[in-house]
């Protein structure tokens, strides 16, 4: 099996004929395993549609416009009232086939659910209604969601260096698998059965999660109040106003009431022997030099080190930056969700860090660094975190001084610790469910790309009989 595409060699050869772009990759084509007559260009699959709005008789505040991520997801898109869109818009129907012609490079199509309505885009969209009576549209957004036929798309884009994209006649003229709509429904069955299964897994590591944050506040005589929501307007004592900043003051009323736990509280920096930030030399993909954690190997309060980067440095500039088993790696900027995500460094090897991370060295005779990134990751630090963070174009972030004042509950250490065994026990079970999901998902993957390839039955019927 070669994933639906030829693999990269060394050499092949094109008719002259052929030879309309420089570069080779494009070349590389999916090979399916139907026969001929099954194969049909998407063009024929579905009608363009461009029904403009009258925007004499449609105010833009009834209206819904929409996002299309790179993974086909759709969502309504916030546009606040002073920035409404004045270019044309057109109506997009409930189950048309919604491309953003930008980023169609990167899968970005969608099918707009049946009860959405009044939903709007710009002419950087296209639209298209599927011929239901050859097409099943789920089956057509599985096939452009598969892994090798997103390469593809990649593989030739058009265009000057920064704006290239797939052209609409180019993505029109791809032919593809069209067996009968049985076969095609028993595909998009088979998914819906897996992601079905997939969001069982995800329902009981969410139903985990639970439970060992609710345990964690008990243990610490916590009562965890469900965050206030924004309201229009609201009342800050002006001898509780620490900031001018009105999200701030919002935020502070949400966290949590420590005072009212068994443990006495105490800032983070009262605990810490040492706080410092990472380099911000270039990494490299060459695993040349050091490896190097970057915020997006913090992954759910665990170092993944399954990405990394490397990095050159001066062998002084190395012996301060290198990581010791029990350091905490703070993530100081990011959008607002993700700024404040930490992890401990339990591994073995030399690493070191990158600027946007901030190394925390716990003072190990006062506080369990793992029971402290606990604490920090859990909605007793979150909250504070939300509150703290600073939003700097675009981004949130937190500086060292507001990081040391974040305030913890602290039991005796060992009462650290033994609450620190059963949170592993906890995530061990947690870890136990991911694999488990992400055996499903890639299963899943590998068979329907199969299916759609042409190589496995679907729903009973061989591939390729007519």
């Amino acid at each position: 099996m070669n994933q639906g595409m030829i693999l990269p060699r060394r050499a092949f050869c094109v008719h002259f004929h052929e030879f309309n772009r420089w570069d080779p990759i494009s070349y590389y084509q999916i090979d399916w395993y139907w026969p001929k007559e099954i194969m049909v260009p998407i063009g024929r699959l579905l009608v363009p549609r461009k029904d403009k709005v009258n925007r004499a008789k449609n105010g833009f505040a009834d209206l819904m416009p929409i996002t299309i991520h790179f993974d086909g997801t759709i969502e309504p898109r916030k546009v606040e009232p002073s920035k409404e869109y004045s270019m044309d818009l057109f109506w997009a129907h409930p189950t048309d086939i919604v491309v953003s012609k930008i980023d169609l490079k990167n899968g970005a199509v969608a099918i707009i659910p049946e009860s959405w309505r009044n939903v709007v885009v710009t002419g950087h969209f296209a639209i298209y209604e599927p011929k239901k009576d050859l097409i099943v549209s789920e089956y057509f957004h599985i096939i452009i969601q598969t892994e090798f036929f997103k390469n593809y798309l990649w593989r030739n884009k058009v265009g000057a260096e920064g704006r290239k994209e797939v052209k609409l006649d180019f993505f029109e003229s791809i032919a593809i698998p069209v067996p009968h709509l049985q076969d095609q429904k028993a595909i998009v069955e088979f998914w819906y059965k897996a992601q079905a299964t997939s969001d069982v897994i995800e329902e009981r590591i969410s139903e985990i999660q639970q439970k060992i944050v609710a345990r964690f506040s008990s243990e610490l005589g916590l009562t965890l109040q469900t965050p206030i929501e924004n309201s229009t307007f609201f009342a800050v004592h002006w001898k509780e106003l620490e900031r001018w900043s009105a999200s701030y003051n919002q935020a502070i009323r949400s966290t949590v009431d420590l005072l009212r736990g068994k443990y006495p509280v105490v800032n983070l920096g009262s605990l810490l022997e040492m706080v410092q930030y990472g380099t911000s030399e270039k990494a490299n993909n060459n695993k040349l030099g050091i490896p190097v954690i970057r915020m997006n190997n913090i992954i759910e309060g665990e170092l993944d080190l399954s990405n990394l980067k490397y990095i050159h440095l001066p062998k002084k500039t190395l012996d301060n930056l290198f990581l010791k088993e029990g350091d905490i790696l703070f993530n100081r900027t990011n959008s607002k969700e993700l700024v404040g995500k930490c992890a401990v460094f339990h591994e073995n090897g030399n690493y070191v860090f990158a600027s946007y991370l901030i190394r925390i060295c716990a003072d190990k005779a006062k506080a369990n660094p793992d029971f402290l990134s606990f604490v920090i990751n859990s909605p007793i630090g979150r909250r504070q975190i939300n509150a703290l963070s600073r939003q700097i174009i675009g981004q949130a972030n937190i500086n060292s001084q507001e990081l040391r004042s974040l305030q913890i509950p602290l039991p005796p250490l060992e009462i650290q610790h033994k609450i620190m065994d059963w949170v592993k026990e906890g995530t061990a079970e947690i870890i136990n469910e991911r694999n488990s999901s992400e055996w499903l998902r890639q299963k899943t993957k590998k068979e329907i790309e199969e299916m759609i390839l042409g190589v496995r039955p679907a729903g009973g019927v061989q591939p390729g009989s007519s």
